[in-house]
């Protein structure tokens, strides 16, 4: 693991790298980003409907394929979610746009 990506692990998706604590909130649901740039972050899905989440996300990030592009993360069909708060799903990253 480069110094990156140990930057990225556990912390929320959005959240300003300098904030005190740029972890999770306990009582907020999260989707953890698998693979990709944005691998080891975690996706504020708190208010979400069902279908927003099964649609996956398209997250600006300079630190894809496309500097500036953005990662694509979707869940995997019939993967079960726990019911929240905390993690309750994943999203594997399944391509970069620009």
């Amino acid at each position: 693991m480069n110094g990156d990506e140990q930057l990225l692990r556990g912390r929320v998706y959005g959240r300003d790298h300098d904030d005190r604590d740029p972890g999770p909130l306990p009582h907020r649901t999260y989707a953890a980003l698998t693979g990709g740039p944005l691998d080891g972050l975690l996706l504020d899905i708190e208010d979400w409907r069902p279908e927003e989440i099964d649609d996956g996300v398209a997250l600006p990030t300079e630190l894809g394929q496309f500097p500036g592009g953005r990662a694509l993360y979707d869940p995997r069909p019939g993967e079960p979610r726990t019911p929240g708060p905390g993690v309750i799903c994943r999203f594997y990253h399944s391509g970069d746009t620009p």
